[in-house]
């Protein structure tokens, strides 16, 4: 009997916390969140690990009954740390990276470029590193695109920090899903003239990454598009425990 190389089944999107923000005349609807994917061989691979327990929130940011943090949201589905197979690390900003630690049994994978400027210390990168770097994780390092499974891709989005990585999965009924994490946290920036925010690292690269997504969106005909941060859009995605299949 040939071999069948395992491919994603399912999608879980977590959201972890909610919050409205100033943004000059208007206020946005801020989600963080992270992500599940159950792949055909009963693998479990989880993106972005949320925001620690031990830092303190963001100024102007108050925490909500309704908070969860992704080790609740595992536990809701029957699941615990040690049933992650693979973690991928997006990038290691505070609100990404602050329960990486628990995941000793997984494989992390991260761009190279990322993992080696957080490692310098870099201050940005700062708050959560005894999350992200404790000596028990292990760590496999990417360089650009990379095909991690069959259905499964990570794309090199460099800009809201250098080696930023988004992901690319396709699903047996959904077909592609985009994840674009921080490379467009919000729906209304997915325009190839956007500018940076202020936790945006380079503006030249941000709008490439830009591009490149929306080239990808335009070519491959995607249909749906998860954006980072966007807290009216997830209103409209389903959530865990639903998924897409």
């Amino acid at each position: 009997m040939a071999m069948v190389d395992a491919v994603p089944q399912r999608l879980y999107l977590f959201t972890l916390s909610t919050a409205t923000i100033p943004a000059g005349a208007r206020t946005l609807d801020m989600v963080s969140g992270c992500y599940l994917i159950e792949m055909s061989d009963g693998k479990r691979i989880l993106v972005d690990s949320g925001y620690p327990a031990d830092v303190p929130p963001p100024p102007g940011t108050t925490p909500s009954a309704e908070d969860k943090d992704v080790l609740e949201c595992l536990a809701a589905l029957g699941l615990g740390p040690d049933d992650i197979d693979v973690l991928i690390c997006t990038h290691f900003d505070v609100d990404h990276a602050g329960y990486h630690d628990a995941f000793r049994r997984a494989e992390l994978v991260v761009q190279r470029e990322h993992y080696e400027l957080a490692r310098s210390g870099h201050p940005r990168f700062a708050a959560a590193r005894k999350h992200w770097d404790d000596p028990a994780l292990r760590y496999r390092l990417v360089d650009g695109d990379t095909e991690l499974f069959p259905g499964l891709t990570l794309l090199e989005t460099s800009g809201h920090t250098p080696g930023h990585q988004s992901v690319l999965l396709r699903l047996p009924q959904t077909g592609l899903v985009l994840l674009a994490i921080d490379a467009v946290m919000l729906q209304f920036m997915f325009t190839p003239e956007r500018k940076a925010g202020p936790m945006d690292d380079n503006e030249e690269q941000l709008r490439a990454s830009t591009r490149k997504l929306l080239e990808l969106v335009e070519r491959e005909q995607i249909q749906l598009v998860v954006f980072g941060h966007d807290g009216a859009q997830r209103k409209t995605l389903k959530t865990a425990p639903d998924y897409y299949a």
